[in-house]
C-alpha cells in the first residue's frame, strides 16, 4: 500500500486439516525432501498400521458398544510434537506454486494469501487465478476449503474505496468482508486497530 499497489487478502479455512493429510502423499513428499533410509522408516512406522474404533455407552444395556477396528490412512496424530511439523512438510510445496503472483502466509494450518498489483484489471484476474490454483492444489492433495469460513478482504487507505470483486472456484464464492480474525488478531480493511480493540473490550467486560 505504501508503494501505491492494490492489495487483497484471502484468509483460508481448511476443512479438518490435520485429519485429512494423506499418509501416502506425505511419505512421497518426505522422500522428495531427502528423507530416506532409517529416517524415512521412522516416519513411516509412526504413520503406518494405525487403527481406530468408536465406543458408545448404551444406557439401556448399561455397557459400551464398540465398532470394528478401521485402518487409519489419513491424518497426523494431534497433540503431538510431530503433528504440526508433518503438516508443514505436507503443504510446503504450495508456496512454490502460488508465490509467483502472490505472497503466501502460512502458520501451521492457517493459510493466507496476499495478492498485489498496480493494474486493476490484472489485479482482479490474478486474484481469481491464485484462488483457482490454490483449490486445484488442495484437491490434488486431498484437502479442501471451507468456503463459508474463508474470507476475502480488499485492503484500502481511508481515502480510497474498496472495489467489489467476486473470488471463487467452480461457482463457489468466498465471503467478502471488512475484517476477520488472523492468528489471534482482528484485522480490518484499513489496517487500524478499531475492531481488535473492540473485541478485546467485549471480552474484558464479561470477566
Amino acid at each position: 500500500m505504501n508503494n501505491k499497489l492494490l492489495v487483497r487478502g484471502i484468509f483460508c479455512d481448511l476443512e479438518k486439516t490435520f485429519d485429512c493429510v494423506s499418509h501416502h502423499i506425505l511419505l512421497s513428499k518426505l522422500k522428495c525432501y531427502g528423507i530416506t533410509d532409517k529416517d524415512f522408516q521412522l516416519y513411516q512406522s509412526y504413520l503406518d498400521n494405525r487403527y481406530c474404533r468408536t465406543a458408545m455407552y448404551n444406557d439401556s444395556e448399561n455397557k459400551n458398544k464398540v465398532s470394528d477396528w478401521a485402518k487409519v490412512s489419513h491424518g497426523v496424530p494431534q497433540g503431538s510434537i510431530l503433528g504440526p511439523l508433518l503438516f508443514l512438510l505436507y503443504i510446503n510445496d504450495l508456496l512454490k506454486i502460488i508465490n509467483k503472483t502472490s505472497v503466501p502466509v502460512i502458520f501451521a494450518d492457517d493459510t493466507s494469501i496476499l495478492v498485489t498489483d498496480s493494474d486493476p484489471i490484472d489485479f482482479d484476474k490474478n486474484s481469481n487465478m491464485v484462488f483457482k490454483t490454490l483449490n486445484k492444489w488442495l484437491k490434488a492433495n486431498e484437502l479442501s476449503l471451507n468456503f463459508d469460513k474463508t474470507k476475502y478482504i480488499h485492503f484500502t487507505t481511508k481515502r480510497n474505496k474498496s472495489v467489489n470483486l467476486k473470488v471463487g472456484f467452480n461457482n463457489n464464492f468466498i465471503t467478502t468482508c471488512t475484517y476477520t480474525k488472523f492468528l489471534g488478531m482482528t484485522i480490518n480493511n484499513t489496517l487500524t486497530w478499531n475492531n481488535h480493540t473492540d473485541s478485546i473490550m467485549k471480552k474484558l467486560s464479561k470477566t
